[in-house]
């Protein structure tokens, strides 16, 4: 059995985008989906923001969002742009006098909500020419619930047509102007009416676009929802970056965010638990016994496949198609390592030899690498 797995494969070429890039993360033409989550902090906060951010880059956040509803959230943006890790987006709404005060700040990006900024328009020259000197990307965000009035009185609601009527007359202006450098959103709670309007938009032009379902709900739901939408356009080859909206703690928002690239094949997999649902033929409580080895690696941070099985039929099979698995049964369980059994243990002990077995491997696995490091991943069937 090979030790290596080969590339993961796609199940549609990514549509051509032009690339922007938001700090230094490219966003768009052949760059990979970015996955982003917003701070839930009073930006103000420097020490309580900074430390989430952190927590965010720990998990694997490409880029992160913060707002910029005050006067003090804009004072505090130099030392937050300058300070993450990764490239820090201001969240404008209201005020375009915030938008300027970000890109002085030095953040990556502002997004910017057409619809809820007074007089939006009449300050995109300034705007364009403020961006183009530092160096800064936009992102125009149409949402279902802030979409821009003209625009609502003509389609009655935000029907997939008004949110991208919206999203491409506000582009209109900035190309006018001779600004590229943005990407689009056209947000939607309902994962049909989003699809449907990223569908369109993608058709309309070349933009790169930024994936969300706004207000997707607590954490089973946000997640069902997102992963629903998601996978239907990125399966299109639609999106350069997302982000999971969730009403949960943000790191939550990566861990799936990453999770969804992984299993369409558009990020590298990381550790990957293989374990069967249990049924009337397992010998062995499957639930526990997974939950047990997940627990145990949790810091891994290598590629490994690994299976825990929990009867005959498709024990062993499973367990010789993952780099190290277990195939149980009448109280023992058999040991695999890339396809063969390296040993036979009682019940009891099963979990203890994987994650020996797993441990080392991850240690051989980084040490090939270079010291070069993943994460964690579980995948249930």
């Amino acid at each position: 059995m090979p030790s290596v797995r080969p590339e993961p494969q796609v199940l549609a070429r990514r549509k051509k985008t032009r690339q922007i890039h938001v700090g230094n993360i490219a966003v768009g033409g052949d760059a990979p989906i970015s996955v982003q989550s917003m701070t839930t902090t009073k930006t103000y906060d420097i020490g309580a923001t900074l430390q989430q951010i952190a927590e965010l880059t720990a998990a694997g956040c490409d880029i992160v969002r913060v707002a910029c509803p005050t006067d003090k959230d804009a004072e505090a943006l130099p030392i937050i742009a300058r300070q993450s890790r990764i490239p820090v987006i201001a969240d404008i709404h209201f005020q375009p006098k915030y938008v300027f005060a970000a890109i002085e700040a030095g953040c990556g990006a502002v997004r910017v909500n057409p619809g809820n900024i007074r007089k939006f328009d009449d300050k995109i020259a300034d705007i364009c020419k403020a961006a183009s000197d530092h160096g800064t990307s936009l992102r125009i965000g149409v949402n279902a619930g802030s979409l821009d009035p003209r625009i609502l009185k003509k389609y009655g609601s935000a029907t997939p047509e008004a949110l991208v009527e919206s999203a491409v007359w506000e582009a209109s202006l900035f190309e006018e102007c001779g600004f590229h450098d943005f990407k689009i959103s056209v947000k939607h709670h309902d994962v049909v009416t989003m699809v449907q309007a990223y569908r369109m938009l993608a058709e309309a032009g070349d933009w790169p676009l930024h994936l969300g379902v706004t207000e997707a709900g607590p954490a089973f739901q946000g997640t069902i929802k997102s992963a629903a939408a998601f996978g239907a356009l990125l399966a299109e080859g639609i999106g350069d970056t997302i982000r999971v909206s969730l009403s949960a703690p943000p790191v939550e928002e990566v861990k799936v965010g990453s999770k969804l690239l992984e299993f369409m094949g558009l990020r590298p997999r990381k550790l990957e638990i293989v374990s069967c649902p249990s049924c009337g033929r397992a010998q062995v409580d499957v639930w526990t016994l997974a939950e047990s080895v997940e627990e145990g690696l949790k810091g891994i941070t290598a590629p490994l496949r690994v299976a825990v099985m929990g009867c005959v039929v498709n024990g062993p099979g499973e367990a010789r198609e993952a780099d190290l698995g277990c195939a149980s049964g009448n109280g023992k369980g058999q040991i695999f390592v890339h396809g063969k059994v390296v040993e036979t243990v009682p019940e009891a002990d099963i979990v203890e030899t994987l994650l020996r077995y797993a441990k080392k491997m991850a240690d051989e696995m980084a040490d090939d690498a270079d010291g070069a490091q993943t994460g964690v991943d579980v995948v249930a069937y």
